[in-house]
């Protein structure tokens, strides 16, 4: 079936949820920009999901990328679709517009991005990674390197990598042996090898600038010895040209499971020339401005083939006659027997709170990179580094199951080839491993976030929910959730306090206690969206109160069991 992009359900969260014309309003970036904008560029956005990319998803998975003699070629049409995504301004939505960006909102963006997910993950993964070392750059690096590079990336002619994982060191990056040394020039030349590289090498884009971490000769050890280097596939000239070719080559693809049209890499380099990138030794420091990036859009591709699935499955659900239902009726539709209707249900209440979450994080990052007020800065930051390894663990683990379930709607059909379903398996097992596994987005959470902020960052996060429920009118899903931030903040000091005679707490707690505080920031959104909706998603939210959000009692009883 053709991809349906739900822009009413986008617009309803963009205006009605969160009202985001007002809530950036005072961000002076954002000022120009109004709802009926918003509505124009998803409903395009839309179209170019349905019409360009999902036609070529199937396709680019049975072709995969194909690698000969250091060269990496894409399925048939990504190049045409990359140039047609080019053309059409995708790459530029949120860049700065002194460099040739648009300056829309993330809140924005991160609907565009479930909408390219959906209709084909392979193919938006190459313009994420674009979109995160263009964020990077932006904020770390000096004007000149801007003005060189930006203008390219934000334009979608050149593409961007981002090179951090090492055979022997995987998500310990302390390990990593890649060695940079310093030139008489200002550059440096780099030696080593990383793996896992996704868009590191292909035939789309006229240059491909790699982010990579190394060591300088002086590099303490561990993490706080890494430095940051721009390394670009050709050369650039002064004049902006392209030059010679760099000693950074693809050495072979990965042969995957699922996302088989986007090139997964093992980047060798050979004395290849690169450019500092922020100060000595900060390297980590600044890869985690794209990589927190990457970790939200990594959770957004959840969101988006859990749409696609739950789309394919409740269409097939109306269609397929089976069995008898309760009334009698035989054969009926698959929709009319109660156990096909819990599992569409059970999709639909994590992709509409997922996507609720998505805009409200992408908001408090409108305000962390847009806004003048240093105290709303200041929560926003503290807010976006509170939600987003929840967004970036919650919305795959949730996906992943969304899209199994999908594909248990369809029965035996669902795991044969040509219905599609068993693709969009394979495309979202990989959300739950890379850009940091699950479980280390959970002891993010709850290390860093929780017990080494001293539960300041939680109670900002309570604080933040608190206030916009007094606006809120009373009932008793309000009275729930109300609830549940009172059994959370008591659980959350609970384990703070033990955590403090003994260190494998958090170790053994931190993946419960990250879908704990996932079903009661989903409880809080679908609260938000059932009050906005005025009625008509009574039924919709009822549902998850009752049947999806339970869960967190055993995950809370779980929790306790090891305190």
């Amino acid at each position: 079936m053709q991809y349906q992009a739900p822009v009413d359900d986008m617009m309803f969260l963009v205006k009605d949820v969160f009202s985001l014309t007002k809530r950036l309003g005072d961000i002076a970036d954002f000022s120009d920009f109004d709802d009926e904008l918003y509505a124009a560029i998803l409903e395009e956005a839309g179209k170019f999901a349905s019409g360009v990319l999902q036609p070529i998803n199937r396709s680019g998975d049975e072709e995969g990328c194909q690698y000969k003699d250091g060269v990496v070629t894409t399925p048939k049409g990504f190049k045409e679709a990359y140039q047609a995504y080019v053309e059409g301004g995708w790459q530029s939505i949120t860049a700065d517009p002194n460099y040739g960006g648009q300056g829309l909102p993330k809140a924005l963006h991160v609907l565009i991005e479930e909408m390219f997910y959906s209709a084909n993950t392979s193919f938006c993964l190459y313009g994420s990674l674009t979109g995160g070392a263009t964020q990077l750059l932006q904020a770390h690096a000096d004007d000149a390197t801007k003005q060189q590079y930006l203008p390219n990336l934000i334009s979608g002619q050149w593409s961007g990598s981002m090179c951090l994982t090492e055979a022997h060191a995987g998500s310990d990056l302390g390990l990593l042996k890649t060695k940079a040394e310093p030139n008489d020039d200002g550059s440096y030349s780099l030696e080593g090898s990383k793996i896992f590289i996704t868009g590191g090498e292909h035939d789309m884009a006229e240059n491909i600038i790699h982010l990579v971490l190394a060591r300088l000769p002086d590099a303490p050890a561990g993490p706080k010895g890494i430095s940051l280097f721009l390394v670009p596939k050709f050369l650039v000239n002064d004049d902006g040209s392209l030059g010679e070719r760099n000693g950074i080559e693809c050495g072979s693809i990965e042969h995957k499971m699922g996302i088989k049209a986007s090139s997964t890499c093992v980047m060798n380099m050979d004395n290849a020339k690169g450019w500092l990138i922020g100060p000595p030794h900060q390297g980590l420091r600044c890869m985690f401005t794209m990589m927190n990036l990457e970790r939200l859009s990594i959770g957004i591709q959840g969101i988006g083939l859990g749409e696609m699935s739950f789309q394919q499955a409740d269409t097939y659900a109306r269609e397929r006659l089976q069995g008898k239902a309760s009334d009698g009726e035989a054969p009926a539709a698959l929709i009319k027997h109660g156990d096909v209707q819990r599992m569409l249900n059970t999709m639909e209440s994590f992709n509409k709170a997922g996507r609720a979450l998505a805009v409200w994080l992408g908001s408090y990052l409108d305000v962390t990179f847009h806004s003048d007020d240093k105290e709303a800065v200041k929560t926003a930051d503290i807010m976006s580094a509170w939600l987003t390894p929840i967004a970036k663990a919650y919305f795959t683990d949730a996906g992943y199951e969304t899209c199994t379930i999908g594909q248990q709607v369809f029965g035996g059909h669902g795991y044969v080839r040509e219905w599609g379903m068993e693709q969009h398996v394979r495309d979202c097992r990989i959300a739950q491993i890379y850009e940091g596994t699950n479980g280390i987005q959970a002891l993010d959470l709850i290390g860093r976030k929780l017990i080494g902020s001293r539960g300041e960052s939680l109670q900002v996060f309570l604080s933040e929910i608190k206030v916009d429920l007094e606006t809120l009118p009373g009932s008793a899903h309000k009275e729930k959730v109300v609830e549940l931030l009172k059994e959370l903040e008591a659980l959350s000091l609970h384990i703070m306090e033990q955590s403090q005679s003994d260190a494998e707490i958090p170790q053994l707690v931190a993946c419960d206690y990250l879908h704990y505080v996932a079903l009661v920031t989903y409880a809080y959104l679908w609260l938000k969206m059932e009050v906005a909706a005025g009625g008509s998603l009574d039924e919709k939210s009822s549902f998850f109160f009752k049947r999806v959000l339970p869960r967190s009692l055993g995950l809370k009883a779980s929790i306790e069991n090891e305190l």
